[in-house]
């Protein structure tokens, strides 16, 4: 589920650590964009092989959330990240412990 959880209008393209990090076998991901574009989130392993696609739409400018569920996945490393108009704008390591 998405949240847009914002008023405000971002001043950047940002993306957050998740939350709680370690996690099991759920967390959340926040991130930001200024203007509305084309989102996408991707969730990717050690190896970098992408395993989920959590978003892939346009949103309106603001803040948002989306949880990822970790649910048959191993434990370890894995990687996530913000692309805008398929351009990657940033990624972030989150740890999975079971």
């Amino acid at each position: 589920s998405i949240l847009n959880s914002n008023s405000n209008t971002p001043k950047e393209y940002q993306l957050f650590q998740n939350y709680p990090n370690p996690f099991n076998p759920k967390t959340k991901i926040e991130y930001e964009i200024q203007k509305s574009n084309s989102v996408l989130i991707k969730i990717f392993d050690i190896q970098g092989r992408e395993i989920k696609t959590l978003f892939n739409n346009k949103q309106s400018a603001g803040k948002y959330k989306i949880e990822f569920d970790g649910t048959g996945y191993a434990s370890g490393v894995y990687y996530y990240s913000l692309f805008i108009n398929e351009n990657l704008i940033e990624s972030k390591k989150m740890l999975l412990i079971k």
